[in-house]
């Protein structure tokens, strides 16, 4: 099996910074597509942004130029920098990934969840 962990979600203004990051431990043969999801409260989880193995990117319209996704294949690892946060932004931020583990073949893994909530 396979976890997802995620890192630093926090309180912070309007306007401000945040970077969070999501961690994959486990048996795992390969990595494919990872990803930053979000939910706020009563609405649907959305996808943020997205990265292949490859490096090839995409992002919701809403956060387009203010977000940025990256992540090192070394240490199965992916960021989210997030800059000029809004109050919408306000979520929990879940990390996934299509993975494959020794044991379980390909499937898709969610972390936990990381709280940011955006607020003066």
């Amino acid at each position: 099996q396979a976890q997802l962990v995620e890192s630093g979600g926090r309180l912070v203004q309007p306007g401000g910074s945040l970077r969070l990051s999501c961690a994959a431990s486990g048996v795992i043969l390969g990595i494919d597509d990872m990803g930053w999801y979000r939910q706020a409260p009563g609405k649907q989880r959305e996808l943020v942004a997205g990265i292949g193995s490859g490096g090839n990117t995409n992002y919701a319209d809403s956060v387009k130029g203010r977000f940025t996704i990256s992540r090192d294949n070394a240490k199965n690892t992916i960021n989210l920098q997030m800059n000029a946060l809004k109050p919408e932004d306000t979520a929990v931020y879940y990390c996934n990934a299509h993975l494959r583990t020794l044991f379980g073949g390909w499937g898709a893994y969610w972390g936990q969840g990381t709280q940011v909530t955006v607020s003066s």
